[in-house]
């Protein structure tokens, strides 16, 4: 195989990117603000949390079913709590949207890197078209973020100009590629990015380690390798803090996210804890025995089948044939890919939830690996022999694939819709029946009590209360002591839909989701009834 040129892009090309992503940016922007939907329950207690944070008020890590914190979304709710007040719950939705455009951009830099920017516009739509990836975007997902800032770090990481190591001078001296040593720029921003990304979920913190091994004890061996040199005899202890700099950008996140957890909680490790906890009352599937099953599940039904299909072609072209398709910075993929699965076993290991967002990174390096299989015959020449082979062959896969996904998910559309409606009804039928005047009455004799945890923080952020007004009957320590509240407001979910979706919850019991004794009935919409007992 013999690989066309790739020429840099040219300001007209940078132009057109530029422009193509930005008006996608203004459409979904416009899509958030036309289309309303509310953000998912980690969102929610991120803006509780960052209210709490503006009122002086220690964030209530410690309420019952909270969700792990993510310190960083933290103090974004407490900006757009600051900025936008009551409406920074659709302010979460608007930013994940705009976020999700800046994934497929950043994508389509890391494709074009890799390999052109054919490759990198697949990748790119790939990952745009994810139903999975949408309605994160749509939930205000703090996924959605984090994976913008890895992906952008890998982007810049593979951007990056790569030299050939000149022979040395002596035993012990040779020249490292650039970005090897702690005076030459390069891989500082990719690592404040990923530092931000730390602050938004722990995946980032494998990334960070493995970027700085890269540039650090890995680019001293590559370069003895390259200049002759035998590396055990060029790389001695001292290398294991080389590039101090970024050693120390691997370190930042963990230990603000423990600082963080230690300030509230007394607990440098609450976060941990806390998670295997919730986990394991929750009866979530957990343990390392679950691992195997999920990782295979989760990353084909997320990155969907003949995604994940034609990802295993792009991964036996880039062992077999990458140098001759001029394939580069292979490795910012394989990071991607080998970071989430060391993650998500670490997860298994650790005891906590074995959830399909835990393999959102190793998703889209699958995309980026389809997209190579689908448009990597655009890296060779036009006359090649094997060009139009390979064309026609993408060519079909692809027709299958898309008729596939049209056969197997033709209700996704539909379900996607259906979803967000369904959301936004709920949201909105907690606020009207929050707002009759006989359940503000009510609010004067006691707590909101609702029938588990899912929409405690909704709750907590409609009304503007603290973790002792909002209670969830399910709530077992109350419960046993005998603490459930006798007063005030209840609310229960109707409709076979509404009970089993908000009405119940894993691991906790049936009987909840009915008024209190003493409590009479004083609204009643789509969603809930609501009682009151003064």
């Amino acid at each position: 195989m013999r690989p066309t040129s790739t020429p840099m892009p040219s300001r007209p090309d940078a132009r057109t990117e530029r422009l193509v992503f930005g008006a996608l940016a203004v459409a979904a922007l416009v899509a958030a603000l036309l289309v309303p939907t509310y953000p998912n329950y980690d969102s929610y207690y991120a803006l509780v949390w960052g209210r709490e944070l503006a009122d002086g008020v220690l964030p209530s890590f410690e309420a019952y079913a909270a969700p792990t914190q993510h310190p960083l979304w933290n103090l974004v709710g407490l900006v757009l709590g600051v900025l936008f007040g009551d409406d920074a719950d659709r302010a979460v939705v608007v930013l994940a949207a705009v976020s999700h455009v800046l994934l497929c951009w950043a994508v389509y830099r890391l494709g074009t890197a890799v390999a052109n920017r054919p490759v990198g516009a697949v990748a790119a739509a790939l990952v745009g078209s994810s139903f999975a990836f949408l309605l994160f975007a749509a939930r205000g997902y703090v996924d959605v973020p984090f994976l913008a800032l890895v992906l952008w770090a890998a982007a810049l990481e593979a951007r990056r100009p790569r030299a050939t190591p000149r022979p040395p001078g002596g035993e012990r001296t040779f020249t490292a590629p650039p970005g090897a040593g702690d005076g030459q720029p390069g891989a500082g921003l990719p690592m404040l990015l990923l530092v931000l990304a730390g602050l938004l979920r722990p995946e980032a913190w494998v990334l960070a380690g493995l970027l700085w091994l890269w540039h650090g004890p890995a680019a001293r061996v590559r370069a003895a390798l390259a200049a002759g040199t035998p590396w055990r005899a060029a790389v001695g202890p001292r290398d294991a803090l080389a590039r101090p700099g970024l050693l120390a950008g691997v370190l930042v996140a963990p230990v603000l996210w423990a600082l963080s957890d230690l300030a509230v909680t007394g607990d440098p490790l609450f976060s941990l804890n806390s998670t295997s906890a919730l986990a394991e009352a929750l009866g979530r599937d957990r343990g390392i025995a679950a691992v195997p099953r999920a990782f295979v599940s989760f990353l084909s039904d997320t990155a969907r089948p003949p995604v994940a299909a034609a990802a295993l072609g792009g991964i036996a072209l880039c062992l077999l044939a990458a140098r001759p398709l001029g394939l580069r910075a292979l490795h910012v993929l394989a990071a991607l890919f080998g970071a989430g699965a060391i993650t998500f076993v670490g997860v298994g290991v650790a005891g906590l939830s074995i959830l399909p967002r835990y393999l959102t990174v190793p998703v889209v390096a699958l995309c980026l690996f389809a997209a190579i299989a689908l448009a990597g015959w655009t890296l060779l020449d036009a006359g090649h022999a094997r060009r139009a082979l390979w064309r026609g062959g993408a060519i079909a896969g692809a027709v299958l694939g898309v008729l596939a996904v049209a056969v197997v998910k033709a209700d996704a559309p539909g379900r996607f819709a259906t979803e967000l409606r369904y959301l936004r009804a709920v949201h909105d039928d907690l606020e009207a029946v929050l707002a009759v005047p006989a359940v503000q009455d009510g609010l004067r004799c006691g707590p909101v009590t609702l029938p588990n945890y899912r929409l405690v923080p909704d709750t907590r952020w409609v009304l503007d209360v603290g973790e002792a007004d909002v209670i969830a009957r399910s709530d077992d320590r109350r419960r046993a002591a005998g603490l459930l509240p006798s007063t005030g407001v209840a609310l229960v979910a109707v409709g076979e839909k509404n009970v089993r979706r908000i009405g119940r919850a894993d691991g906790t019991p049936r009987t909840t989701n009915r008024l209190p004794d003493g409590f009479r009935e004083v609204a009643r919409n789509r969603t809930f009834v609501a009682g009151v007992s003064c």
